[in-house]
């Protein structure tokens, strides 16, 4: 029940609310403009997180909501403070991530001009990088889209949305938001007529397993092993299937161009919750030749794929119903196990000597991370190499900026992270370049005392810029930047470092990274010893 016994002003009115919908922790930085929604916040018992720069709160926000299945909530204040927390706005729409911005506006901005942290539209700013933005100018408002946003979060594809209460609103007395409106119990689709049988008949049958499947993982498991069919992931459905129990999985590798002669084979695809995008496959399609079965929750994904047949389910719903329609079938696919592991080989040695001296280290690193671990990685070549060739054997555990592409988003979206499963192990995947977009959330990792490793990969350049210039007979510019000295750098945030010269010594500092109180920012380079 919500506290109605008397009113507060609406700032501290809508944390309250928040707390009675499930909402424990909020990331954000106090101003000015957003003090009132600060008011509620201890009153109502809710952990607030503060950041450095309201991009790390939203990349906050962002680590969190993925490791929680919770939405990520932010707090930000008028103008400058919506404008820096856009761009991890944008991440979390681009992922399907359910990520709430809640932020203060000017009371008028059409009459007056001049005003602290004033833009010409706000709201419309917002709504270029979410799913909707939109203006609460009453408490009933607030309310309401409130409850729409959050139901939203589970009824529908999750991405970002934006509310921006005036500042007078804010600071006005308000009643409590009504009570929490009853939960909701989502739809179950059941399986077309047919497609259980067109899939049964199919000889090469592949399975494309996108992020809108990682909730599937142990039906999909199921029907893949009874239909003997092979798969492949995008890089946010790795773990789905993992090469360790299925010897039919391609793993990582769906962006190497070789996958077109896979897809050209194959003579039934299925594709389960991925846009199969350009991110995605690094092509212009997936270059199959024979029919597409698409299943996805969003009706635009549907429509993509000229003459596929849509179904529109969710994909736990859809591999419940198929496991139901093919109990008993035996199969008999023209797919080995022995082509199949011979790709993967030839796939991460074309990996491994495009970016040489990453598959030893990430084999090292691997021997050495605890069960349940999560991975949160930046745009680094780090990062690209080892999503192909790590294979992960739990989804929703391995988180990138898959979509937008952003710089800087590892570190803060790892403290979140860490922040949504105090207890369990999580890792912080870095370039020396992207890390400096947001260290400063050092910071927020050293108050915490969240025992994190953070995986810096330093080859003193932008590296993969620098290897598509020459690709396009571009000279190499401005791919060289001074850097500092990473260690001392963390170490003057409060945070531990190390600098390990073989891979027994990377072990180790990984290792006793997780039993310290703090951060440890551990520095690494192409040329540690075997």
């Amino acid at each position: 029940m919500s506290d109605t016994s008397r009113t507060r002003p609406l700032g501290a009115q809508i944390s309250h609310m928040l707390k009675s919908r499930g909402v424990d922790t909020i990331f954000g930085i106090p101003g000015v403009h957003n003090q009132e929604m600060y008011r509620g916040i201890e009153e109502a018992g809710i952990r607030h997180f503060l950041a450095r720069h309201e991009q790390g709160a939203g990349f906050m926000a962002d680590g969190y909501a993925r490791a929680s299945g919770k939405p990520g909530v932010a707090y930000v204040i008028t103008g400058p403070g919506l404008c820096n927390i856009m761009t991890p706005m944008g991440q979390a729409y681009s992922d399907s991530v359910p990520v709430l911005v809640l932020s203060s506006c000017l009371d008028d901005t059409a009459a007056t001009r001049g005003q602290l942290h004033q833009m010409l539209d706000q709201q419309a700013a917002g709504a270029t990088v979410s799913d909707w933005s939109y203006t609460a100018n009453t408490a009933s408002a607030a309310y309401t889209l409130i409850d729409r946003a959050l139901t939203e979060f589970q009824t529908k594809r999750p991405r970002t949305k934006h509310i921006q209460v005036p500042i007078a609103a804010l600071e006005g007395n308000a009643e409590a938001a009504p009570d929490a409106p009853p939960a909701v119990r989502p739809v179950r689709h059941v399986l077309p007529d047919g497609i259980a049988g067109q899939i049964m008949a199919a000889n090469l049958p592949l399975f494309i397993l996108g992020g809108g499947a990682v909730g599937a993982s142990d039906q999909a498991r199921r029907a893949l092993r009874t239909l003997k069919a092979a798969s492949l992931p995008t890089d946010a459905g790795r773990g789905i299937i993992s090469v360790k129990d299925d010897p039919l999985h391609f793993g990582g590798y769906l962006g190497r161009p070789e996958t077109a002669k896979v897809a050209a084979s194959a003579d039934l695809v299925i594709v389960v919750g991925s846009e199969l995008s350009e991110t995605d496959l690094w092509r212009d399609r997936l270059e199959h030749t024979c029919p597409m079965i698409r299943v996805d929750i969003d009706p635009e994904m549907l429509g993509q794929e000229p003459g596929s047949i849509a179904v529109p389910m969710d994909a736990n719903d859809f591999f419940t119903g198929l496991n139901a329609a093919i109990d008993g079938h035996s199969a008999d696919t023209s797919w080995t196990a022995d082509e199949i592991t011979s790709a993967r080989k030839r796939w991460r040695a074309e990996s491994d000597s495009e970016r040489p001296g990453i598959a030893r280290i990430c084999d090292a690193l691997r021997e050495v991370m605890p069960e349940d671990t999560m991975y949160y990685s930046d745009m680094t070549q780090f990062a690209y190499a080892g999503k192909e060739f790590w294979d992960m054997d739990r989804p929703g555990h391995w988180h990138h900026p898959y979509g937008f592409g952003t710089l800087g988003y590892a570190l803060p979206a790892g403290i979140g992270g860490a922040a949504a499963r105090p207890g369990l192990p999580t890792v912080v995947i870095a370039g020396d370049y992207g890390f400096q977009y947001t260290v400063q959330e050092l910071g927020t990792a050293v108050e915490l005392g969240q025992p994190l490793p953070i995986l810096l990969w330093d080859n003193g350049k932008l590296k993969e810029i620098e290897d598509s210039m020459v690709a396009a007979q571009i000279a190499p510019n401005s791919v060289i930047a001074h850097n500092p000295d990473f260690c001392a750098l963390a170490e003057a945030y409060g945070a531990k470092s190390a600098a390990p010269k073989s891979l027994g010594e990377l072990q180790k500092a990984v290792t006793e990274a997780f039993k310290t109180d703090g951060p440890t920012l551990i520095y690494m380079t192409g040329d540690m010893a075997d």
